[in-house]
């Protein structure tokens, strides 16, 4: 599989801590990636997203005003929200199973526990990139399919459709 450049991506950053935006810039910048946004609170992340062509986001949960769970369901379910596909890593360090069910069912695209290191966070990169997970609607969530695996027995009516939705770029692990 051929590296591909990730120079052109732009990654909107969104935590309350300056100091962990600039660790985990400086780990996206160790695998290529130069365009950054940053937003310190969800409210302005929102406005950055409505306004902005990004490509993912990494958000922390632990915020003022809005928690990053608020921010997903918003940028999964608001009709002004630009890309409501947008791959979506949230990297926390409330990493309890409430949280990451919370989470999940705000409709995240993949879940990183702090402290971070270079070798996870590549990993979920990679994860979005080289497998963008189908985007699923119920009666009360829209979001990436939280089946990881497609076990092929289920048959119902909300079937997860074949053709997932997202980028279609190769990145080595």
């Amino acid at each position: 599989m051929a590296k591909r450049n990730l120079d052109r991506l732009r990654v909107l950053l969104v935590d309350d801590n300056s100091h962990m935006i600039t660790i985990v810039k400086t780990l996206l910048r160790g695998y290529g990636i130069k365009n950054f946004d940053e937003a310190h609170d969800a409210v302005d992340a929102f406005d950055i997203v409505r306004n902005e062509p990004i490509d993912f986001i990494i958000v922390d949960y632990q915020m003022d005003i809005l928690d990053g769970a608020d921010f997903v369901r918003l940028v999964r379910n608001a009709e002004d929200s630009l890309n409501p596909y947008i791959p979506i890593i949230m990297l926390t360090a409330y990493s309890e199973r409430s949280r990451v069910e919370a989470a999940r069912d705000a409709g995240v695209t993949e879940f990183l526990a702090k402290p971070v290191n270079a070798i996870d966070l590549y990993r979920k990169v990679a994860s979005i990139i080289n497998s963008p997970r189908a985007f699923i609607r119920t009666s009360n969530y829209f979001g990436p399919d939280r089946r990881r695996h497609d076990t092929g027995n289920f048959n119902g009516e909300d079937r997860r459709d074949s053709a997932p939705i997202g980028y279609d770029l190769d990145l080595d692990p």
